[in-house]
């Protein structure tokens, strides 16, 4: 098996129903793009059977490699695990419960030539406009005026890094959501797209308005936030994999 240009990283976390089909657009896309490439299909610490659906297309897909937690340690730490297996040099991101649109990643992935960053932005949402849409703009904007990166989604999670751009970072709890400002300290290329936004068919929501107001709360510490994930000294993510399964040899 040739080693793969592209690793797709997706956490999941009670997403049973979304795993098979998840799998089946992202094998679509993927081959018509023909370029190498792998999945790493991450369950984080799921209570219902994701884990069992996930080894199912493992064993029928050998371009498929899942990471199964202990327990629930959060985005941040799934894409951490992600990022560290990722063998691609370009690294897409998103999410398992099917609101973002595989069929958007050739688009991030055309821009990836000229730019070390390629951000979604999910113009026309389909979730709350007050809980949701309202406090996004605000905390986006806060964060642009901290960061310098000024975009309009810092929480779409379909992104495309390059590889050197996110295999460095130490990620704390949370720290995903500020990906784009924390990457662009080493890649300073960034590019923001439109791309569709769905509505959720299966499972429900592990996101509410508290997140904003925990985005709010650490625009305040952005800039140190940035320093140390960039700091050697900085200790790496926490998190404990139970498993990992792989293509069989």
């Amino acid at each position: 098996m040739s080693s793969p240009e592209i690793s797709i990283v997706i956490p999941l976390r009670d997403e049973e129903q979304n795993v098979a089909p998840l799998h089946a657009e992202l094998t679509g896309v993927l081959a018509r793009i023909g370029m190498p490439y792998e999945m790493i299909l991450v369950d984080d610490g799921s209570e219902d059977e994701t884990f069992r659906e996930l080894s199912k297309v493992q064993r029928a897909d050998p371009l498929v490699r899942v990471v199964r937690f202990t327990r629930n340690f959060g985005q941040t730490a799934a894409f951490a695990a992600g990022f560290a297996l990722a063998r691609g040099r370009l690294i897409v991101t998103s999410d398992g419960d099917l609101q973002n649109d595989p069929a958007d990643i050739p688009t991030l992935l055309d821009l990836a030539r000229t730019h070390d960053i390629v951000c979604g932005w999910r113009r026309h949402r389909t979730d709350s406009f007050l809980t949701r849409h309202v406090p996004s703009v605000v905390a986006n904007y806060l964060l642009g005026m901290v960061s310098g990166i000024r975009l309009h989604d810092n929480g779409c999670s379909l992104k495309v890094f390059r590889a050197e751009t996110v295999k460095p970072l130490k990620l704390r709890p949370g720290m995903h959501r500020y990906l784009p400002a924390l990457a662009s300290q080493i890649g300073p290329r960034v590019a923001e797209v439109e791309v569709h936004h769905r509505p959720r068919r299966f499972g429900h929501s592990k996101y509410g308005l508290s997140r904003t107001f925990r985005v709010l709360a650490d625009v305040v510490q952005l800039r140190s936030l940035m320093l140390q994930a960039i700091d050697p000294k900085t200790p790496a993510p926490v998190y404990e994999i139970a498993e990992i399964l792989e293509p069989h040899a």
